[in-house]
């Protein structure tokens, strides 16, 4: 007995686990905004890109680094050697034959290393690593960009979706109600026409369903694409979950405009590019300074025909020291090159003011945004309260046959256009705040 129920037990878990994983197939398909954003970082396209720009960046550093390593070469060569004839009394006399060997062999190495050259390897490197830190700032400018994007599809799914539930509750509402009519008419209460209209309000109704559901579904495919997912992968977001608007409140503008100006990564971005113009200019000047590198060299040769008294010896040689050089043609060769750089420095500080301006100004236009979508709320929340009054009033006068239906109607059309205008304020109240974040670089 005990060993049936066991097995009975067995197989209910075995068939109930296909609904358990459902279940938790359909919780994991539920999407916040946020864990949107997360699997964006990871599967965006235009983030990849971005990452391997980023990633390029942080080699060219190395790259100039390198610069510090010293020169050294390893060299070698065999040869024939031609007759060695010298003329001791001058090139039309008699030439002496020397004797040497028929071929001839050397290896050695040759070292360099760089001491001094005005400081433009040391500037090399900070000019790498201003541009990777550039690069970083515009993965992240990049990254608030995707995020701003899902954000707007976010947003218009979010509204499609209420939009729809809406549509399905007036349809809902509008076939009990015309049921009502239909009765009313049979009895000779209200004329036929009004059946007619209420069949053409509702035959709407389902025709705005039908475009909502299109809507969804392209608003679907593009979040999907967003986040680097096939755009037919399901989706479904918690559209229903309450939107808070009190934390919304909690700045003004200057601290809006504050905050942009220290972390907003577009205005750093010409900040690091005049930083760069500053670097560039430094080091065309460097050109005009000296330049002193060590070197080192040896090698064994053979034969010895390179001092004399010549012999058919192997013999070894090297050298070790300072060499300096200076370049006197940089003089005046260099002076257009510093005219050119500091002409592209003094343009990057001008739109470094430029972009300055615009901040400010995309600060100021965002929280207007803001300020009027929350005013918009305020007002469509008042407009719902009074049309669902409103419809309640007339409703029953229609039925009492003290108003018409085309009264009733239009008061339904309002209400739900003032339910529309809610939930479309406050996309518009979420969306509005987002933009502020990502323009202050706070996002």
């Amino acid at each position: 007995m005990q060993v049936r129920s066991l097995m009975i037990v067995g197989m209910l878990v075995i068939l109930a686990s296909p609904a358990l994983e459902a279940q938790i197939s359909d919780h994991a398909s539920v999407l916040t905004l946020e864990k949107i954003w997360t699997i964006a970082a990871a599967s965006n396209k235009q983030l990849k890109l971005a990452s391997l720009r980023r990633q390029e960046s942080d080699i060219r550093v190395l790259e100039a680094r390198d610069k510090y390593l010293p020169e050294l070469f390893v060299t070698g060569d065999l040869k024939l050697n031609s007759t060695f004839l010298l003329y001791e009394n001058g090139l039309f006399s008699t030439p002496q034959d020397v004797p040497i060997s028929k071929y001839g062999y050397g290896v050695g190495y040759s070292l360099n290393v760089d001491l001094y050259h005005g400081g433009r390897n040391r500037r090399a490197v900070e000019i790498k690593q201003e541009e990777q830190r550039q690069n970083q700032l515009d993965f992240d400018f990049q990254k608030n960009n995707v995020k701003y994007a899902l954000v707007a599809a976010y947003y218009d799914l979010y509204t499609f979706l209420h939009f729809k539930d809406f549509i399905e509750a007036e349809i809902a509402t509008e076939k009990k109600q015309l049921s009502t009519i239909e009765n009313l008419s049979r009895n000779g209460v209200v004329l036929k026409s009004d059946v007619l209209r209420t069949s053409v309000k509702l035959s709407q109704l389902k025709l705005s369903q039908a475009d909502l559901e299109k809507k969804i579904e392209l608003a679907k495919q593009r979040l999907n694409l967003l986040m680097g997912r096939d755009g037919e992968e399901r989706l479904e977001i918690p559209y229903q979950e309450p939107v808070l608007l009190d934390t919304l409140r909690e700045f003004d503008y200057s601290d809006y405009l504050t905050i942009a100006l220290h972390q907003s990564p577009e205005y750093k971005i010409v900040q690091s590019d005049v930083k760069l113009g500053e670097l560039n200019l430094k080091q065309v000047k460097a050109s005009q300074l000296p330049k002193i590198s060590l070197f080192s060299n040896y090698n064994y040769t053979y034969p010895q025909i390179s001092f004399y008294p010549y012999s058919n010896n192997l013999w070894g040689f090297g050298q070790t020291g300072l060499r300096t050089s200076f370049s006197l043609d940089n003089l005046y060769k260099s002076r257009h090159s510093m005219a050119h750089a500091h002409n592209l420095y003094e343009q990057e500080k001008e739109k470094s003011e430029l972009k300055k301006d615009e901040l400010i100004s995309k600060v100021k236009d965002a929280y207007l945004q803001l300020k009027q979508a929350l005013e918009s709320v305020a007002t469509a929340e008042t407009s719902i309260a009074q049309s669902v009054e409103s419809v309640r009033v007339i409703r029953n006068s229609y039925l009492n046959q003290e108003s018409l239906l085309t009264d009733l109607l239009e008061a339904e059309n309002v209400l739900l256009n003032a339910r529309f205008t809610l939930i479309r304020a406050q996309a518009t109240v979420k969306q509005s705040h987002i933009k502020l974040l990502l323009i202050t670089g706070s996002l």
